[in-house]
């Protein structure tokens, strides 16, 4: 009898074990492979080689560029240095690629590892950039203020929060004031390792302010990137492994009540969000497998996707680009400015194409 448990239990266990394998890989989208979609002149942009996470464009063409990302379980040609962040000018014919300076006695370059980032321009035209920096792997907000004629970052403070564990993206909706996805809900690396592989959808949106932390939205498996739209009523949110981007209402109590949400064929990384247009660009994995089990025989590939009318009934969504990995690895992010779109990647270069 006792033997007859012990098999029963075992059968049990390996058919949940061959389901969730069968749901992981399906969630990673593990056997799509790429048509590619080419455009005109692209040109590899000189001077990132270790990534290009994620990149935020002021209306003047000034382009920042999060560089470096260290990210468990992801792959990086360089990890034994810290991030950077970088300014290119997209008004330059030949874009060159500049490292901005840090300015700050309190803030620790050494363990420097941004990720996603957001920019609030304030009403006498100051920039706050806001960045997602993971030192020795923790998650905090590093706040700072943009010194254009010094081409510097003048850090302001570091932010953390127990509802901040494991940040991936952000958006800005004041110099202190943003929404931002956890990407997981363990802080715990053998937790977090389960809670992919489960799916359990556990991941989560908080809105943060100096004086009011609150989560916002939860139930996610895996959020990813988070946007908003010209108006600020809507915020957008990528749902990694769930192939989803929801569209959520934001009230005037920065409460999100969720509208609508897409359905798509890869895995929706961060979004961008066209300032005249309201158009989503959105950097994706075609195939997460190659992601977070890198080969360099069979690379990640690139996808960006152009959502338009998003709000309406029938939004028209559109590959603009992919690449099968020859050219562009693992595509992060994708934005636009007069005419030109900026490709990023989690660990590899960064793109820029005319449309």
């Amino acid at each position: 009898m006792a033997k007859l448990m012990v098999l029963t239990l075992l059968g049990l266990g390996l058919a949940l074990f061959r389901d969730h394998r069968a749901s992981y890989l399906t969630r990673l989208n593990a056997f799509r492979e790429v048509t590619p979609v080419e455009l005109p002149n692209c040109n590899l942009v000189k001077g990132i080689e270790t990534g290009s996470e994620d990149l935020e464009i002021l209306p003047n063409g000034l382009a920042f560029i999060s560089s470096g990302l260290r990210y468990p379980g992801i792959k990086s040609f360089e990890p034994d240095k810290p991030g950077k962040m970088l300014l290119v000018d997209l008004n330059e014919e030949a874009q060159t690629v500049l490292e901005l300076k840090i300015i700050g006695s309190k803030f620790d370059e050494s363990s420097f590892n941004p990720h996603g980032i957001s920019t609030f321009t304030d009403e006498d035209n100051t920039v706050y950039l806001l960045v997602v920096n993971h030192p020795d792997f923790k998650s905090t907000v590093e706040v700072f203020k943009f010194q254009e004629e010094e081409k510097s970052l003048l850090h302001l403070k570091t932010i953390r929060h127990k509802l901040l564990p494991n940040v991936n993206d952000i958006v800005a909706v004041g110099p202190e004031h943003f929404y931002a996805t956890n990407d997981h809900y363990f802080t715990d690396v053998y937790l977090k390792s389960w809670e992919l592989y489960l799916g359990l959808a556990w991941s989560y949106v908080v809105y943060y302010s100096p004086t009011e932390v609150q989560v916002m939205a939860d139930g996610f498996d895996f959020a990813n990137g988070i946007n908003i739209s010209p108006d600020g009523k809507y915020v957008y949110i990528s749902e990694l492994l769930a192939h989803k981007i929801h569209v959520y209402e934001k009230h005037a109590n920065w409460t999100l009540t969720p509208l609508k949400s897409l359905d798509f064929n890869t895995l929706v990384d961060n979004i961008s969000v066209d300032p005249v247009t309201g158009d989503l660009w959105v950097g994706c994995h075609p195939n997460g497998i190659r992601i977070f089990f890198y080969d360099s025989e069979n690379p990640p590939a690139s996808e960006v996707i152009r959502i338009q009318n998003i709000l309406t009934e029938e939004p028209k969504v559109r590959v603009v680009y992919a690449d099968n990995g020859t050219v562009l690895q693992g595509s992060t992010v994708a934005s636009v400015y007069k005419g030109k779109l900026l490709v990023g990647t989690v660990f590899h270069k960064a793109l820029c194409c005319e449309l």
